[in-house]
């Protein structure tokens, strides 16, 4: 009778296991429509329409929502691109781009 063998387990690195991720948080203000944040989130972060949409959404009504979750280095390259988005030229009272932070994801 064959034996069953064991899968070869996968061996990850000690770098690999404890590499902190984070979370690149967009916060909300009254600076901005859901059209800016829908085209910014399409534009930076390659969502979908759909999905854009429910951020949107979530940010209008809880305050944040979490964009994306990555490395260090591209958590502050995304907060960066938001900040540096621009103005919503839909609203005059629009000065600039909206804010987003990075937090630890835990």
């Amino acid at each position: 009778m064959a034996r069953a063998t064991e899968a070869p387990s996968i061996e990850r690195t000690e770098q690999e296991q404890h590499i902190p991720l984070y979370r690149v948080v967009l916060l909300d203000d009254s600076e901005h429509t859901y059209d800016y944040v829908i085209e910014m989130l399409q534009k930076l972060f390659c969502m979908s329409v759909t999905d854009a949409y429910s951020h949107a959404v979530q940010v209008d009504t809880a305050g944040r929502t979490v964009v994306i979750t990555c490395e260090l280095p591209a958590a502050e390259f995304g907060r960066d691109q938001i900040h540096a988005y621009g103005a919503d030229w839909r609203m005059e009272i629009s000065k600039g781009s909206m804010s987003a932070v990075i937090e630890p994801a835990e």
